[in-house]
């Protein structure tokens, strides 16, 4: 039995704590300060209020002043906060992480330094921690996996990120269930760069929706509109790989579940979906976000936000051609600029040569 501490009582890191508990580990939930409800819920009745399914029992919840007490001789930290608290849990780890705890990270997303160099969140929570993190390894898990149907025990399948090989297996073996399967893999940086960039693509995948909205319920009986979803997955697929490419990892990875994979499931729904489904119809992604979604999270507008500026300022330094990413570059200028949806069809896929 190992002892797992668990910071942030999210949907997602909630969920990964039903395999861990059907395995019999020692597993505490660290809410928080703003899973307060969540951890009352959950030590009340088991409950997880968003998910709306029942947690094991085997779960401990703790509020965010019992951290100390829960982290004490776990032997892994696993950091489930949404990309928005990744400085906050920084902060977390700093005063909590001791050196030899190996660290597993499912927060999703990137940071920009101010000439656009972009960053991995990992890195992000390194920095944070100063000298620690050459004292304990890390991880990360990527790939398509919903929340709720982890929750319910339905097949998911994922990969483990760590450079260090045996630390990845020795952190799959912990979660690997009838259900839940792992594969472990070494490209920690293409890992987790085809993870936060999928999310990018996601909200393009929404704009169909809107658009046949738009047109009628006649619109959608017979021929809707797959043809135009594939060709921005399919250049949503280039560029994400792309993007792990130039930030140093195995193209290789883009084709696999952290890449694809992921952007797939990713695609199917969600907030960011939505989102993109308003733009479809027409609405400025100014009006989507202060009034349509307002208070909404939207990590994939986030994402958008950051690399698309990224993108920007690296095109200036002559780092990345004025060619690349046209895709990406498109939904930046329609969450940043409110640019309307008019796609650069003639720019995907390598460009059409006259």
């Amino acid at each position: 039995m190992t002892k797992i501490a668990v910071l942030g009582a999210g949907v997602m890191a909630t969920a990964l704590t039903v395999p861990l508990a059907d395995n019999g580990h020692d597993v505490h939930l660290v809410g928080t300060h703003l899973d307060e409800a969540i951890i009352d819920s959950i030590a009340a009745n088991h409950v997880h209020p968003v998910l709306e399914v029942e947690i094991p029992s085997n779960v401990i919840p703790h509020q965010l002043a019992d951290a100390e007490a829960a982290f004490a001789d776990a032997e892994v930290v696993m950091v489930g906060v949404n990309s928005f608290g990744i400085d906050w849990a920084g902060e977390q780890l700093a005063r909590l992480l001791k050196p030899g705890q190996r660290v597993i990270v499912i927060t999703k997303g990137m940071r920009a330094d101010e000439d656009g160099t972009l960053h991995i969140l990992p890195e992000v929570l390194q920095a944070a921690v100063g000298d620690l993190a050459g004292q304990v390894p890390w991880a990360a898990i990527v790939g398509p996996s919903i929340a709720g149907e982890l929750a319910v025990r339905r097949d998911t399948c994922v990969n483990f990120a760590s450079t260090d090989l045996e630390n990845a297996e020795f952190l799959a073996k912990l979660f690997r269930t009838s259900y839940y399967h792992v594969w472990p893999a070494t490209d920690f940086v293409g890992c987790e760069v085809g993870a936060a960039t999928k999310n990018v693509y996601a909200f393009g995948m929404g704009f169909a929706n809107g658009i046949l909205e738009k047109m009628g319920p006649e619109a959608s009986k017979k021929y809707v509109m797959y043809n135009y979803s594939a060709a921005l997955f399919g250049q949503g697929s280039i560029e994400l790989k792309d993007f792990i490419e130039m930030m140093g990892g195995d193209r290789a990875t883009g084709d696999g579940l952290g890449g694809v994979g992921d952007m797939w499931v990713t695609s199917a729904g969600g907030r960011n979906v939505r989102a993109g489904g308003f733009v479809g119809q027409g609405v400025p992604f100014s009006e989507v976000r202060d009034v349509h979604m307002k208070g909404i999270t939207l990590e994939g507008v986030a994402a958008i936000r950051v690399i698309g500026e990224a993108l920007e300022k690296l095109t200036a330094r002559g780092v990345v051609s004025a060619e690349k990413f046209p895709l990406c570059r498109f939904l930046y200028d329609i969450v940043a600029k409110d640019a309307p949806l008019e796609v650069p069809w003639d720019t995907f896929y390598g460009g059409i040569k006259n």
